[in-house]
């Protein structure tokens, strides 16, 4: 895949980079993730989509795209494991593409293995790789399959707590006319003794913080109320924490940008996720939200189940 100018971009200059006269997006990843509602977003968006292409087709398609730019501006290739080959294949063509000096990018949907699990139940269906087996064996080989395009991939989407409509917004807002967000931050509370988030870019602990949980008029609240949160702020060592932890993912976001990395997740933990961590995601929520070029979205996995 050809490099652009962004690698070389400080984060002060940095814009979203998009092909000057065409586009060709190749969207795959793993089934029941969303390929669907993702090509109907783009479609939405004007996007030209073609989808179950075989492999072997991907050097045609581009070569239409570029003699074409005028009427074919932006396409997609909705590509699947029903693409007979497309383990072995689709590297094969993407080597030819990047030979060629092509302009794309590979867009690989995921999902949790219980939340795949869960759409092909309630859809009733079987997984494409199941055979006669159960749905786990079919993720699972899938998984395996589809292992390396997956790391060689331009921007891997999780979908995990995606419904349609949440799915379908993400699409817009990295493949509109407006251009792709540069940075989608989800900065997430959660609680220890529920488990550690499994698509958690980063993950920290504020258990240091003294705890609402003994204070009896607290308990009963959440870190999302001022009095639970002017708590856990003033408390020796929290706004220094929060101060401390902006400051060393700063370069880690400047280097997301720089490697078109679109989407990240922080995750911050405490005893059970409903005052220490709650209080302090939001308050991570609007220093983040200062920097430029991100988009940040706060969630609370946890709150509720005490």
């Amino acid at each position: 895949m050809s490099e652009t100018s962004a690698a070389d971009a400080s984060p002060d200059t940095l814009t979203p980079v998009k092909p000057t006269a065409s586009e060709l997006l190749i969207v795959t990843g793993m089934s029941g993730a969303g390929r669907s509602t993702a090509a109907n977003a783009l479609e939405d968006h004007g996007w030209y989509v073609v989808e179950n292409l075989p492999p072997q087709l991907l050097g045609t398609l581009s070569e239409l795209v570029g003699h074409a730019s005028a009427k074919i501006p932006k396409l997609a290739v909705v590509m699947d494991v029903r693409s007979k080959g497309l383990d072995a294949d689709i590297r094969g063509a993407l080597t030819q593409l990047a030979a060629s000096g092509a302009e794309y990018r590979v867009l690989f949907l995921d999902s949790s293995d219980e939340v795949l699990i869960r759409r092909f139940e309630q859809g009733r269906r079987p997984h494409p790789l199941q055979a006669g087996g159960r749905i786990s064996d079919g993720i699972a080989a899938e998984r395996t399959l589809l292992a390396e395009l997956k790391e060689s991939a331009t921007l891997v989407l999780d979908t995990s707590d995606f419904n349609v409509h949440g799915l379908a917004t993400a699409i817009t807002e990295l493949f509109s006319e407006k251009g792709p967000v540069t940075l989608r931050l989800n900065i997430m509370s959660f609680g220890f003794k529920y488990g550690l988030p499994a698509d958690a870019n980063y993950v920290a602990d504020v258990r240091f913080l003294p705890n609402p949980h003994w204070v009896p008029q607290l308990r009963p609240h959440t870190g999302l109320d001022p009095d639970v949160s002017d708590y856990v702020l003033v408390a020796n060592g929290a706004q220094d924490f929060v101060d401390r932890y902006v400051h060393a993912l700063e370069p880690v976001l400047s280097g997301y940008r720089r490697e078109n990395k679109h989407y990240a997740t922080i995750a911050v933990g405490c005893t059970g996720g409903k005052h220490r961590s709650v209080a302090i995601v939001e308050e991570l929520g609007k220093r983040f939200a200062q920097q430029p070029r991100v988009t940040v979205t706060t969630s609370h996995r946890d709150l509720g189940r005490e």
